[in-house]
């Protein structure tokens, strides 16, 4: 079992991702909202929102953001120790990432995914009186998909989008050797 020792910064896209799943409140009941981030740039590359906590949900959206990532290099994958990510189907799901662990008791490596869902929640979900699953979906595809990854600023971004801040690595990546 590999520990991720809090590296929070990697060099590129696609070397270290981070997930974890949350609870939020609607009128009907609680729905679960599970997140992968590319640390890079604090990107949300993948969610999935579902009725319930089962394993087949960090499944969906692992496999949503290997469909839309390059996963060639190495990566690893963070994540707490709940049920979902100790499972034969993650094991599999995530056969050809380093598979990394929180340690027992220090949730601290798993602080940025931690950081955004409670960031979604303060700055966006507690002003709503969600009624079911499918407000909850609007507004989170409303806040993540046209807000915080594409115009919401980040320090660690260098004052810009994540967006933007990976489109700068890529132009920059791509420039002639001097």
């Amino acid at each position: 079992m590999y520990y991720f020792n809090e590296q929070f910064n990697p060099e590129r896209p696609n070397a270290v991702w981070c997930t974890d799943i949350t609870y939020i409140w609607t009128n009907d009941g609680f729905v679960h909202l599970n997140c992968v981030m590319d640390l890079f740039a604090r990107k949300i590359i993948a969610w999935t929102l579902a009725d319930t906590m089962e394993v087949s949900t960090v499944i969906k959206t692992i496999e949503k953001a290997k469909a839309i990532r390059n996963t060639d290099l190495p990566l690893i994958i963070h994540t707490d120790r709940g049920s979902q990510y100790v499972s034969q189907a993650w094991r599999e799901a995530t056969k050809n990432m380093q598979r990394s662990y929180s340690h027992k008791g220090y949730p601290y490596d798993n602080a940025y995914i931690e950081s955004f869902h409670s960031l979604i929640k303060r700055e966006w979900l507690n002003r709503f009186n969600i009624k079911n699953y499918r407000h909850a979906y609007n507004l989170i595809f409303e806040y993540i998909e046209t807000f915080y990854n594409t115009v919401r600023i980040h320090s660690h971004c260098d004052y810009m989008s994540p967006d933007e801040f990976e489109k700068l690595y890529e132009r920059v990546k791509s420039l002639p050797a001097a």
